[in-house]
C-alpha cells in the first residue's frame, strides 16, 4: 500500500493519566494497534534519528536471539471443536444439537416454499403437470445443491476446523499469499467480502420471513386474525432481539429438541397426505422437471425464484462446521432432516392434486384442523430456533471480521463461562432488530419478503462455488479438469436461481443487495485505511535497533515500574514510546513492547500462543497470537509473561496507548468521501482500552491529530 511520505502531523499531547474514551480512539486492527503521535519532534532530538529518516535498510540487532525467546502457554480455553470422528452416543448428542443450531432456517422453509411456488410469479395455477414440475424441482435443488455441492464437497474445505465464508476466505488468502498475482488476491478477497456482505442481508431477512412465516397461520386457523399477524410477529422479533444479552445457552438446551419434535411432525403430515396420493412420488423423476420448463417457457425458468426458497440457509451448513464438526452435520442431514423435508414437501404436493385451491397455504391446510393452533406454536417455535441461528451466526461473522481487520472494533460480551463461541454483539444486535421490525412493518407478508430473500441466498451460493474450486485447486490437488467440471455445474446451478431471482429487485431484491454494499463498502474502506494510517505512522518512525542504541548512549533517567505500548512492527519504535520519551523525558526501568497478532486460521494452540524475547537495555517484546474466533485480553497475557521472570505486577504497570484525530484533507490515495467514512468509523469504534481489558486506572493515552 503506497502512502504519502509528507502527510501532517500535529501534535496535541494529550499527557493525561485518564481511562481511554472509546468515542474518541480509533480502533485500528488487532495487528496495527494505535499509536498515533508525533514522531518527528523525537527523530529531530536524536542525532541517530535523521539518519534513521534515511536509511533504505536497517539491521535487526534489536531482536532476540533464538535462545532468548520462550514459549508460554496460554490459560486452557474451552472446548472448540466437536470431536473428530464422534461415535455412538456422542454422535447422536451432536447430531440431535446440530438440528436446533445448523437446520432451523432450511427446515421452517417448508412454510412458505411451495406456496411461494404457485403464487409469487405470472399466477402459476396449481394443475397437476404444474405439481410434479415444481414438486420435481424441489426434490433435486435438495439434493444437487445440499446434499451434493455441501454436505459431499464444500463441508470438506475446513480452516482447521471452522467454517464459513470468512474462514473459506482466510484459508485462500494463505494460499494466495504464496503467489505473486496482486490481481487474483484482491478477486478472491472481493469476492469473499461481498459474500460475507451478503450473509449479513440474509441474517436481516431470516428473522423476520421465519416468525411472519409462522404467524401467517393464525389467519389459516382463524381469518379474522389477519390484521394480528405483523403485531404479533413485530412482538415476537423485539422480544427475541432483547433477550439476546442473556445469552442462549438455556434455551440453546431445547433447539435440538424442538426441532426433533417439528421435523418428526411436518414428516407425518406428510405421510398422511402421501397415502392418499401415492402417485406423487413419481415426481421424483428429474424429467417432470424437463418438461415443467419445456412447457412452461420464461414462467417456468423464473418460478426458480420461489424454489430456491427451499435451500435457504445451506451457508449455515458450513458456518457452524466448528461447532459440531462433518460426521453429525451429515448423519443429522442424511438420517433426519432431508428425509422430513421431502415428506412434507411430498405431502403439501398430493394435498395440490386433490385440491388445487390449497395452494393459498399448503403447509398449514396439510395439518388437520383440530391441531392448526398447536402446529402454529411448533411453527413459531420453530422459526425462533432459526432465527436465533442466524443472530448468533452474526453476531460470530461480525467478530470474525474484526479479528481479521475488516471492521473496527465493536463489544464483544461473552454470554458462557465455559463456551468461547457464545457471545453477544450489542452494537450488531441492534443493528438487526431494527433492520427486521422495519422490514415486517415494510413489507408485510411472507410473499414481499420472498422477493428479496432469493438474491441475498443465490449470490452466497455462487460465490461459495468459486471460492471451493480455488481451495480444491491449491488444497485438495484437484486437477484443472474436475475443479472446472465442479465450477460448471454447480455454478450453472447457482446463477440460474440468480438469475431467476433478477426480476424481483425492483419488487424487494434490492434490501439484501443494498445491505451488501454497504457492508463490504464498509469492510473494504476500513481495511484500506488502516493499511493508509499504518503507512503514514510507520513513514515517520525509528528503527527498534537505532533507538536502542540512542537510550544506551543518552542514559535517560528511569522511574520505578513497568510500562507497555503495543505496536505491530517488530522493527520499529512505537510512535507513542517517543512521544512519551520527548515530552516526559524518562523510562520504566522496564518497557514491554506488545504486539497482538491475528492468524489467519481460528485457534491457535497453547504452544503458538505467546513469545517474550528480552531487547536489553530494559526492553521486552511479547508478541500474542490470536486466531480471528478468539479474543484478545492483555492482563491475562501480561500474567502469563510473568512466568519469564518479567515483572509485570498488575499496579505497577502502566499502559500507554495512541489516540489519533484523523482529519481527511491529506494527500493519500483514498477517495475524500471514503476518508470521512473511515474518519466516521474510527471515531465510533469500541476503544482498546475496552477491548484488549486494560483496566482504565492504569492507561495514559498520548494523542496526534494526522492528515490522511
Amino acid at each position: 500500500m503506497s502512502h504519502d511520505p509528507n502527510a501532517s502531523k500535529q501534535d496535541t499531547t494529550h499527557d493525561t493519566s485518564r481511562s481511554a474514551d472509546p468515542a474518541e480512539e480509533p480502533a485500528p486492527s488487532v495487528v496495527q494497534p494505535a499509536s498515533g503521535t508525533e514522531p518527528e519532534a523525537v527523530v529531530k532530538e536524536s542525532p541517530l534519528a535523521a539518519a534513521a529518516g534515511q536509511s533504505a535498510t536497517q539491521s535487526t540487532t534489536g531482536r532476540a536471539t533464538p535462545s532468548q525467546e520462550r514459549a508460554i502457554p496460554a490459560p486452557r480455553l474451552a472446548e472448540h471443536h466437536a470431536p473428530a470422528h464422534p461415535t455412538g452416543r456422542r454422535l447422536a448428542l451432536l447430531g440431535l444439537t446440530a438440528l436446533g443450531v445448523v437446520y432451523g432456517d432450511i427446515g421452517t422453509s417448508p412454510l412458505y416454499a411451495m406456496k411461494e411456488s404457485f403464487s409469487s410469479v405470472g399466477g402459476l395455477s396449481a394443475t397437476i403437470p404444474h405439481v410434479y414440475g415444481v414438486l420435481s424441482l424441489i426434490v433435486w435443488a435438495l439434493t444437487l445443491v445440499v446434499s451434493v455441492k455441501y454436505i459431499v464437497f464444500v463441508l470438506r474445505a475446513d480452516n482447521r476446523g471452522e467454517g464459513g465464508t470468512l474462514a473459506l476466505l482466510a484459508l485462500i488468502q494463505q494460499r494466495v499469499a504464496e503467489r505473486p498475482e496482486r490481481w487474483r488476491r484482491g478477486l478472491l478477497v472481493g469476492l469473499g467480502l461481498f459474500g460475507t456482505s451478503l450473509l449479513f442481508g440474509e441474517g436481516i431477512i431470516t428473522p423476520a420471513i421465519s416468525v411472519l412465516g409462522a404467524m401467517e397461520g393464525l389467519h389459516v386457523a382463524t381469518p379474522a386474525l389477519q390484521p394480528y399477524v405483523v403485531p404479533l410477529t413485530v412482538a415476537i422479533l423485539f422480544a427475541l432481539f432483547m433477550v439476546q444479552r442473556r445469552g442462549t445457552a438455556g434455551v440453546g438446551r431445547v433447539f435440538g429438541p424442538v426441532m426433533m419434535l417439528w421435523f418428526s411432525t411436518i414428516a407425518l403430515f406428510g405421510i398422511i397426505e402421501i397415502a392418499r396420493e401415492p402417485q406423487i412420488l413419481l415426481a421424483v423423476n428429474p424429467l417432470y422437471a424437463v418438461r415443467f420448463f419445456a412447457n412452461n417457457g420464461t414462467v417456468g425458468f423464473f418460478i426458480l425464484g420461489a424454489v430456491v426458497l427451499v435451500i435457504t440457509g445451506t451457508e449455515a451448513l458450513y458456518a457452524d462446521l466448528g461447532h459440531f464438526g462433518t460426521r453429525p452435520i451429515r448423519v443429522a442431514w442424511f438420517a433426519i432432516v432431508f428425509p422430513a423435508l421431502l415428506l412434507n414437501y411430498f405431502g403439501q404436493g398430493a394435498l395440490l392434486l386433490r385440491d388445487a385451491s390449497a395452494s393459498a397455504n399448503p403447509f398449514f391446510l396439510l395439518v388437520p384442523k383440530p391441531l392448526l393452533y398447536p402446529m402454529v406454536l411448533l411453527a413459531m417455535m420453530a422459526a425462533i430456533v432459526a432465527s436465533q441461528a442466524l443472530i448468533s451466526g452474526a453476531f460470530s461473522l461480525a467478530r470474525q471480521a474484526m479479528q481479521l481487520g475488516y471492521l473496527p472494533r465493536v463489544t464483544v460480551l461473552h454470554t458462557s463461562a465455559s463456551l468461547s463461541g457464545q457471545i453477544y454483539v450489542p452494537e450488531v444486535n441492534a443493528l438487526l432488530m431494527v433492520s427486521c421490525i422495519a422490514l415486517v412493518i415494510a413489507f408485510g407478508s411472507v410473499s414481499a419478503l420472498a422477493a428479496a430473500y432469493g438474491i441475498a441466498v443465490t449470490g452466497t451460493m455462487s460465490i461459495t462455488t468459486l471460492l471451493f474450486a480455488v481451495v480444491a485447486r491449491s488444497r485438495f490437488k484437484w486437477p484443472v479438469w474436475r475443479s472446472v467440471l465442479f465450477v460448471a455445474l454447480f455454478l450453472t446451478i447457482d446463477l440460474s436461481f440468480f438469475s431467476a431471482n433478477v426480476v424481483k429487485i425492483a419488487s424487494g431484491g434490492w434490501f439484501p443487495l443494498a445491505v451488501a454494499i454497504i457492508v463490504y463498502v464498509m469492510m473494504s474502506t476500513w481495511k484500506e485505511g488502516r493499511a493508509v494510517l499504518y503507512d503514514i505512522l510507520a513513514s515517520g518512525g525509528m528503527p527498534l535497533d537505532l533507538f536502542l542504541a540512542d537510550v544506551a548512549r543518552r542514559q535517560p533517567l528511569r522511574v520505578p515500574g513497568t510500562a507497555v505500548f503495543m505496536t505491530s512492527g517488530p522493527q520499529s519504535t512505537p510512535v507513542v514510546l517517543l512521544h512519551h520519551l520527548k515530552h516526559n523525558k524518562v523510562l520504566h526501568e522496564q518497557v514491554v513492547l506488545l504486539s497482538v497478532h491475528t492468524a489467519e486460521v481460528p485457534f491457535l494452540a497453547n504452544e503458538e500462543r505467546l513469545h517474550v524475547s528480552a531487547l536489553g537495555q530494559g526492553f521486552y517484546r511479547i508478541d500474542a497470537h490470536y486466531g480471528f474466533m478468539e479474543s484478545p485480553n492483555v492482563p491475562d497475557i501480561m500474567e502469563q509473561a510473568r512466568a519469564t521472570g518479567l515483572d509485570a505486577r498488575p499496579m505497577a504497570t502502566t499502559f500507554y496507548l495512541g489516540r489519533e484525530r484523523l482529519i481527511a484533507t491529506g494527500a493519500s490515495p483514498m477517495h475524500r468521501w471514503r476518508k470521512a467514512l473511515f474518519a466516521f468509523m474510527s471515531r465510533n469504534a469500541r476503544g482498546a482500552t475496552q477491548f484488549f481489558g486494560i483496566p482504565p486506572n492504569r492507561v495514559v493515552e498520548l494523542g496526534a491529530q494526522i492528515e490522511f
